[in-house]
């Protein structure tokens, strides 16, 4: 299958991407999906795209349908300046006699989505791209503007407040596929390629001072993030969530799944533990995130 990832259009020369005449009237007969950055939304909600060689016209019905085909205008405002996914219906002339092109991005995804379902499976790795951040989760692009939802428990094991402490607009991200639920709606994970405990505490040794970020605070301790799928127990200290801290690992208990912490100092944020994908491959059926011996199991099924 075609990857269909909104990937940044870089030009040769100016930054934007040129079709020819030939490439776009190739494509309106080939059902070609293709990419342009929208310049201009007008009063009725229909979008200008350069095209370089004539402009193109998604007209509101063809711009933008939510998984139930409502039609927000909100989100049709918001394409202005970004790249997006469409095909060519076909060419036409205004009334100077000027080529136009008349786009679909509606159609774009439709042919994405059954390209995707027909080639893609649940447990399958898929590259994404964050565009927005909620309190439940994150709403990340997974092609042609076709939008998968990350909820927060699947970002990390480590537990967070809100996906910002994790995410920005914009960001490209891997996900798997977790599920398509019979309305359409496409539902993904993350944490299950951010390592084993195992993998992620092999970074750390008993005896290091390193720097973590404070997740929870309770009355028997502190829990600091050392990485985004391994956290830590601290001794009871003065601090808030969020706060920087430089702790000391006083001890790695692989059997009881347990990093013993000693809270050096606090700081006011301005630190995120960086994301690293120990997983490299393609698809993933199961995963395993508790060492052999322990007694607690913590695990994912992706099928």
């Amino acid at each position: 299958m075609k990857e269909f990832y909104p990937e940044e259009i870089k030009a040769k020369t100016d930054g934007k991407l040129y079709y020819t005449v030939e490439n776009i009237t190739s494509a309106a007969k080939t059902g070609e999906i293709l990419r342009g950055v929208v310049t201009l939304c007008d009063t009725s909600h229909n979008l200008t795209v350069d095209l370089g060689s004539m402009r193109g016209v998604i007209k509101r019905e063809d711009a933008l349908t939510s998984v139930d085909g409502s039609i927000r205008d909100i989100a049709i405002i918001s394409r202005v300046g970004k790249t997006v996914c469409f095909t060519v219906e076909e060419i036409i002339y205004d009334l100077s006699g000027i080529p136009v092109a008349r786009l679909s991005r509606k159609k774009a995804q439709e042919k994405f989505m059954g390209e995707f379902l027909a080639f893609k499976s649940v447990g399958d790795v898929l590259k994404a791209r964050v565009t927005h951040l909620d309190s439940f989760g994150v709403f990340c692009d997974i092609g042609c503007g076709v939008i998968a939802l990350l909820p927060i428990d699947f970002i990390s094991v480590s537990r967070i407040s809100h996906p910002k402490d994790r995410f920005f607009v914009g960001e490209d991200i891997k996900v798997i596929l977790k599920g398509i639920g019979e309305d359409g709606r496409i539902t993904v994970s993350h944490k299950e390629l951010l390592g084993t405990w195992e993998e992620n505490a092999a970074d750390f040794t008993a005896g290091q001072t390193v720097t973590g970020v404070v997740r929870s605070v309770e009355e028997y301790g502190v829990f600091v993030e050392l990485a985004p799928n391994l956290a830590g127990l601290a001794e009871p200290y003065e601090t808030k969530v969020g706060d920087t801290v430089s702790v000391y690992i006083k001890s790695i208990i692989p059997d009881k799944m347990k990093v013993k912490l000693i809270i050096i100092d606090s700081f006011k944020g301005g630190f995120m533990p960086k994301t690293k994908y120990f997983y490299k491959g393609e698809h993933i059926d199961f995963f395993n995130y508790s060492p052999q011996n322990s007694v607690k199991k913590i695990y994912t099924e992706f099928y």
